[in-house]
């Protein structure tokens, strides 16, 4: 499972694993995450802000970004994954969606359908999932399973929340 998760609710997420790698997506001004938990594996840390096209004077997510995520991805450890941003919306929900996607091609609409399912909050930022398409060859399949799932439920910050990290999942096609 990939364990997703707001900043403000990380510690109570980490307290209930047994072992994590930890994938930190926070705008650029923001202090380093306290990663000192017993349980604690590898730290990937990305500093980018949530914006979905090139602003002045703000950091976009790019190539090498979505590249430092399907690394994270593929690592691999016995540990768990857990990703956090600010909110458990956006940043994370998009990463959490490309590592899904990456490790099981041909299943991106279910994957959408099931992040939808477990995160009615959920709004995958466009512009990561629009790069990770790119990048994994999927000639805009991850794009429109996002598109088609539609912007989440208005929320200031979503609730943690695990995606399946291996497809079909049990009872789905």
């Amino acid at each position: 499972m990939i364990h997703v998760s707001s900043l403000r609710a990380l510690d109570s997420v980490t307290a209930s694993l047994p072992s994590f790698d930890l994938l930190t997506l926070l705008s650029p001004n923001l202090p380093e995450t306290d990663c000192s938990a017993p349980a604690f594996g590898t730290h990937v840390r990305l500093a980018f802000h949530d914006i979905v096209e090139p602003m002045p004077g703000l950091v976009a997510p790019d190539r090498n970004t979505l590249q430092a995520i399907l690394d994270f991805g593929r690592a691999g450890t016995s540990r768990a994954m857990l990703i956090h941003c600010w909110a458990g919306i956006s940043r994370s929900s998009a990463a959490a969606f490309a590592i899904a996607c990456d490790r099981n091609p041909g299943y991106e609409r279910a994957i959408a359908d099931e992040l939808r399912r477990r995160a009615a909050f959920a709004t995958p930022n466009r512009l990561m999932v629009k790069l990770a398409d790119d990048m994994l060859g999927r000639g805009g399949k991850m794009v429109e399973a996002i598109d088609r799932i539609g912007r989440g439920a208005e929320a200031f910050e979503g609730e943690p929340y695990q995606l399946p990290l291996i497809w079909p999942i049990e009872g789905q096609p």
